[in-house]
């Protein structure tokens, strides 16, 4: 039987993050398996907002999680 290393997500496993992302029309909702922000953190400037989810929450589809967890406020350059 294989080996899985402790530190790869399980395929089993639902993303841990809810994460609202600033989108070309505005705040888009996101699902993400961890907080990487890519190489040289090129990703956290467009990130908005983001919620670690509760083990019981992980399971919900980005409709639920959107109206549960409303986008922040952003104000318009």
């Amino acid at each position: 039987m294989a080996r899985r290393r402790t530190s790869e997500p399980d395929a089993d496993d639902p993303p841990r993050f809810f994460v609202w992302v600033r989108g070309l029309e505005g705040p888009e909702p996101q699902k993400w398996m961890a907080m990487d922000f890519g190489i040289d953190d090129w990703k956290r400037s467009l990130v908005l907002a983001y919620l670690e989810l509760p083990k019981d929450e992980r399971h919900l589809p980005l409709s639920v999680l959107a109206r549960r967890y409303p986008p922040p406020r952003v104000d318009s350059l």
